[in-house]
């Protein structure tokens, strides 16, 4: 078993604990060094060692470049869980930032880095001088990284090896669920909701797509008494500031609030007849490229999803079965879509989904080991050739 020092972009996140976890039970000893952005889990306290690097806000680069070298500062104090580290986990490009400095100036560039990419935000796919200089600076970073983790194959293929050139060592971690030692018991049978009730259509998990409430908005002002909008999730007021206007406006959408992850969860999906999963805040690019766990959510208790058909994952939810697409990302379609589904193609579609294996949407500890296995000190000398990743990365992209 490995030390793993994991640069943590918000240590609360509900996938940053998962990560960890999982790590933890695989037997490694784990420390991490995070921002503090409480957008979700404000309560929440590690059971691992853990750096704290201050306070980071949503959006504000200025300051948040400011808070990388305060956190450097604070690495530099706290050398020594880095310097006996065998692995160093970065999960996104800030703190691959930070690790790769951290690194260089302790002089552990022996220590094996993993460039575990959530998102390509959107500076780095836009036009301009702006854009040119963070995709020069990620391709100077990516020089020392001796793994890249993603979790869609669409991040690799779409953009790290046709923009940034990258050809080393790649494994695709999907956003699965994860749920320790006892998983949530999935449906028995399908949803059958009553056909005189409004048809729930939810909207779960991160809440900060403006294209996505537009739509959603305006398919319930389309179909009113018919439809009903569930939102569930944290909303992420910086990208939304008039989310609270909007669904205060409609009798027909309500909001929820956050959830507990994962207790509340068969709740929220058990009050949904069918999700929206699509992500359209960065379209043309990252959300064209992503799989939102959300997918795997509804999946694991078989509530069908939408998205839209030239996506990652409309793509993955056409091949897999797991609900329905619509060719263009605006109310009139998705009103066509909702109107022309019956409640009992739904519930056949759901227990469908439900018949699949637990493993379709079930993260498992060898998901996890076999991703860092390139780097694992045990396995360091089984990293697979930069032709054999890619030709696995392309038979992974296809199923």
């Amino acid at each position: 078993m490995a030390n793993i020092f994991v640069f943590a972009f918000d240590l609360s996140e509900a996938s940053q604990i998962r990560r960890i976890q999982s790590l933890q039970k695989l037997g490694h000893v784990v420390h991490s060094a995070s921002f503090d952005r409480r957008n979700m889990n404000s309560d929440f306290q590690p059971d691992w060692p853990n750096i704290d690097l201050g306070k980071a806000t949503n959006e504000q680069y200025g300051k948040r470049l400011l808070g990388l070298f305060s956190g450097l500062w604070q690495m530099l104090r706290n050398k020594a869980a880095v310097t006996k580290a065998d692995v160093i986990i970065a999960r996104n490009f800030d703190l691959l930032v930070l690790a790769w400095a951290t690194r260089r100036i302790l002089n552990r560039r022996d220590i094996p880095l993993v460039y575990e990419c959530l998102d390509i935000h959107r500076l780095f796919t836009k036009d301009g001088p702006i854009g040119a200089v963070m995709r020069w600076a990620e391709r100077r970073v990516l020089r020392s990284v001796q793994l890249l983790v993603v979790s869609s194959p669409g991040f690799v293929m779409s953009y790290f090896k046709p923009t940034q050139g990258y050809d080393g060592a790649v494994s695709i971690l999907e956003n699965k669920l994860w749920f320790e030692d006892k998983p949530l018991a999935r449906p028995s049978k399908p949803r059958r909701s009553n056909k005189k009730e409004p048809l729930s259509v939810g909207w779960v998990g991160s809440i900060r797509c403006a294209p996505s409430l537009k739509i959603l908005m305006e398919t319930a002002d389309q179909l009113g008494a018919a439809v009903e909008i569930n939102i569930h999730g944290n909303i992420h007021h910086h990208a939304l500031p008039d989310f609270d206007r909007e669904v205060a406006a409609r009798s027909n959408v309500i909001y929820h609030g956050p959830y507990a992850y994962p207790a509340d969860l068969a709740d929220v999906y058990g009050n949904c007849d069918v999700v929206w999963a699509q992500d359209l805040w960065q379209r043309g690019a990252n959300s064209d490229w992503l799989l939102p766990n959300r997918i795997y959510e509804a999946g694991w208790f078989g509530c069908p999803c939408i998205a839209v058909s030239d996506t990652q994952t409309g793509r993955r939810i056409a091949e897999d079965q797991l609900g329905f697409t619509i060719p263009k990302p605006d109310a009139d379609h998705l009103c066509q879509l909702l109107n022309s589904v019956s409640r009992d193609e739904l519930a056949r579609v759901s227990d469908q989904i439900l018949e699949m294996p637990n493993a379709r949407f079930l993260l498992d500890r060898k998901d996890v080991a076999n991703a860092l296995s390139p780097v694992l000190p045990k396995d360091r000398s089984r990293v697979t050739s930069k032709k054999n990743m890619l030709s696995a990365l392309q038979r992974k992209s296809v199923k």
